[in-house]
């Protein structure tokens, strides 16, 4: 990693997450029309492969109330070093506002911060030890 500090383990994927008002129109809008390809349906949040090569997802989530809080966007970042990068940022002196957990619900490991701009990031492990066959088609 450039910049100094402690290093955290490869960042593997990329997801950015849309919180939207109608998950069936929504779902309609990126599967249907734009053609984007399902790789997980976890109900009120689901992932679509938005480009062939490499790691780029777009995920969208039924949750009004994110969606005013947020400006309705949040940059996931997938690794398997969640604790590494954890870690690392409270070393540089990023502001995280809890330490990384479980979450049973999305089957993921993760913790959230801020970007100088406000925008929120989420550092994320999916427990599934299948995400990657899943999204690689396997």
């Amino acid at each position: 990693m450039k910049g100094g500090g402690m290093r955290a383990g490869a960042i593997e994927d990329q997801i950015t997450f849309l919180y939207c008002s109608d998950i069936r129109e929504t779902a309609r809008f990126y599967e249907k029309i734009l053609g984007f390809e399902l790789v997980v349906d976890q109900g009120n949040c689901r992932i679509v492969r938005a480009a062939q090569e490499g790691g780029g997802y777009l995920g969208y989530c039924e949750r009004l109330e994110e969606k005013r809080n947020s400006g309705g966007i949040l940059i996931t970042l997938v690794t398997q070093d969640v604790d590494g990068w954890y870690a690392h940022l409270v070393a540089m002196g990023v502001r995280v506002s809890d330490p990384p957990a479980n979450n049973s619900e999305y089957g993921i490991y993760h913790f959230f911060f801020k970007d100088p701009d406000g925008y929120t990031l989420e550092i994320q492990s999916f427990l599934d030890p299948d995400w990657k066959a899943v999204v690689e088609g396997g």
